[in-house]
């Protein structure tokens, strides 16, 4: 059985030239490959663009890999969530085409790297819970969140939770925290959430992908948080608004800058993001956690595609940019299939500008 020449010597780069994925991510993506595409689903001059990053948009990448490679064989795209941080590792050091994530890059990766992000879609992380016994939503605050993830708040009847909920008769339970690892996404847009309205959680986590956490136990992927949360009894955890609503489990209102309680859904993050870009549209490496509006969804965020500004393959690089013009037109309607929120039409029409400058 043969993979195509440039499909393999491209993953060979990205998975083994740095050496910086563990043997299972390897095994199974080599597996994985060989038992969906075979000898002949590619052409054996195929260019096969290769990603990796965050387990946020995972879902997503899957549907453009099958929907864009029904559209041009010769160019194909294959994925690997292997978690933000490792994906800006791996395009920093020239491995792969592509990463993806929801932390921004530092003034040091854009210099030294050569790094640019374009947002790729609208995510919001949303904070889930098991309570089995409670019908209505819980309401939480920025502060009370941070003190939950802190371990300062143990319980769910404690004061703090239940001065947010008079309406709801909370149980004496002990909160189970779920958290994240280090390196994903997911992290950096709660911390950068808690950091700004909790002091105390800013002075002892602060914004990051890879946080100290206190207390909790760890989900290593998106869809872990998720199972975990769902069968744990008294647990509490974050993900992708997405995630929550395709598993069926319970998310809170948060407190927003304007002293709203807002759930997250597909209006209240594109509000988020036209509170935080209008009217310029230009700021694509914008925070869009805690900004203004009565309708913004606090703990919401781009999800980014991080590229090397420049590519000395012209041929990899003119493949590269017809799959982002393709993402930035007909791969929007997927996003929303996924559950994501698209990007608004002025933002895409200044991404797609962006896209075409790339050499």
């Amino acid at each position: 059985m043969k993979v195509p020449g440039r499909f393999s010597s491209v993953v060979a780069q990205l998975l083994l030239r740095h050496c910086l994925l563990p043997k299972i991510y390897i095994y199974s993506f080599f597996v994985c490959t060989l038992c969906l595409y075979g000898i002949d689903a590619v052409a054996q001059n195929a260019i096969v663009l290769v990603g990796s990053g965050s387990s946020v948009p995972a879902p997503l990448f899957s549907r453009w890999t099958q929907e864009y490679g029904k559209r041009n064989p010769n160019i194909q795209m294959r994925y690997l969530p292997v978690g933000t941080s490792e994906g800006i590792k791996q395009i920093s050091h020239g491995a792969g085409d592509f990463s993806a994530g929801e932390s921004q890059l530092t003034e040091k990766e854009r210099k030294e790297n050569n790094l640019i992000e374009l947002p790729a879609v609208l995510i919001g992380i949303v904070p889930i819970y098991n309570l089995p016994a409670i019908s209505q939503d819980l309401r939480l605050s920025g502060e009370v969140l941070g003190e939950i993830f802190l371990g300062e708040v143990k319980t769910w009847n404690a004061p703090q939770i239940a001065k947010l909920n008079p309406e709801i008769t909370l149980p004496s339970l002990p909160i189970r925290v779920i958290n994240r690892p280090a390196g994903k996404g997911s992290n950096y847009v709660l911390t950068d959430f808690l950091s700004r309205v909790n002091s105390k959680f800013r002075a002892q986590v602060g914004v990051t992908p890879s946080p100290k956490w206190p207390v909790g136990e760890s989900a290593e992927r998106s869809s872990d948080m998720a199972d975990k949360v769902k069968n744990t009894s008294g647990s509490i955890g974050y993900v992708e608004y997405q995630y929550a609503v395709k598993g069926g489990i319970s998310q809170a209102a948060v407190l927003n800058s304007a002293g709203k309680f807002v759930k997250a859904s597909s209006e209240s993050i594109g509000a988020a993001c036209k509170a935080a870009e209008e009217p310029r549209w230009n700021n694509f490496s914008a925070s869009l956690v805690d900004v203004a509006g009565a309708d913004s969804f606090p703990i919401t965020s781009f999800s980014w595609i991080y590229l090397r500004s420049s590519s000395s393959d012209s041929s990899r690089a003119a493949a590269l940019q017809d799959f982002l013009n393709w993402i930035y037109t007909e791969g929007q309607q997927y996003a929303v299939q996924e559950g994501y929120s698209e990007l608004p039409p002025p933002l895409l029409a200044a991404v797609r500008k962006k896209v075409n400058e790339l050499r």
